[in-house]
């Protein structure tokens, strides 16, 4: 069983993952490029997701390999020393491309009775 700090920031990754999966279910790349506001509410949870995996110790790190952890961590640190650069193309395949396969994951990686 994980450390339980790494079940809480595992948690909150999933859970927010979920939140951009529902927020970009049926979305098409013309409604994404035509809303600011939902451009930049998907960045910023892109990056809570990337702050959250930051924070998941090097064991946690080992025991879920199918995470890419660095990619992850990386667009945190994209977006957040990058801001005024951020490609919303790239950010457009992370929502809609990497985010199934990071639920999947996750989803392996949460218990189901500490996701509530």
């Amino acid at each position: 069983m994980p450390p339980k700090d790494d079940l809480v920031y595992l948690g909150h990754m999933l859970d927010t993952a979920r939140k951009i999966s529902a927020k970009t279910t049926g979305l098409t790349r013309e409604a994404f490029d035509e809303d600011e506001d939902l451009r930049l509410a998907l960045a910023h949870l892109v990056q809570i997701i990337g702050e959250a995996a930051r924070c998941v110790s090097e064991d946690g790190r080992k025991r879920h390999p199918g995470i890419p952890w660095r990619e992850v961590v990386g667009m945190r640190h994209k977006i957040v020393h990058d801001y005024m650069d951020i490609s919303f193309d790239v950010l457009w395949a992370v929502v809609t491309e990497d985010m199934t396969p990071l639920l999947n994951e996750l989803s392996k990686a949460v218990p189901q009775d500490e996701e509530e």
